[in-house]
């Protein structure tokens, strides 16, 4: 972390450059980064809606985490919403503050950048809980999420379009250190 700074970020500015960061980190092809840009653009116009970038010495994005207040009638909240009911856990759609995005440049990860990020970025919403979605699978993202307080709300849960199952995981606010 000596060689970045957490703060926060113009994402609609440097939109292309989060974007490669993500498709670096998350191994996207050029098509689906150009609808992921529709995607975060739109995001950003919901209110509270907010980004962290980590940023080098020479203004390199070395990653990014951005975020928005969870709303049903969202996209999102409406194909997680059939599988967080079937367990009786549709209430963390209310009052919960959605990580959307949160990824770091392969070249800077395992630094502790992915955790400042999301612990900021949570600290400053005005919520009691946080959730987010993960692909499925044992992973260090995956990991760091449960060491913060994330806990499985839901698993096996299809996107639509998306080539593997994710997991909805949620966690009270302040987010555990």
């Amino acid at each position: 972390m000596d060689d970045v700074v957490v703060g926060p970020l113009d994402l609609a500015a440097r939109v292309d450059e989060a974007l490669a960061v993500q498709a670096l980190a998350f191994g996207l092809t050029d098509d689906e980064i150009g609808v992921r840009r529709h995607i975060v653009l739109r995001h950003l116009t919901t209110p509270g809606a907010r980004a962290l970038g980590a940023t080098t010495p020479e203004g390199r994005l070395a990653g990014f985490v951005y975020g928005l207040p969870n709303d049903r009638s969202h996209w999102w909240s409406s194909v997680v919403e059939p599988y967080l009911r079937s367990t009786g856990q549709d209430f963390w759609l209310d009052d919960s503050f959605v990580i959307t995005e949160l990824h770091v440049h392969p070249a800077y990860q395992k630094r502790g950048i992915g955790r400042a990020l999301i612990t900021r970025i949570t600290d400053e919403a005005p919520y009691p809980r946080s959730i987010l979605s993960a692909i499925d699978t044992e992973s260090p993202a995956r990991a760091l999420y449960r060491s913060l307080g994330y806990q499985d709300l839901a698993r096996r849960v299809i996107f639509p379009s998306a080539p593997a199952p994710y997991a909805v995981m949620g966690a009270p606010l302040p987010l555990a250190r």
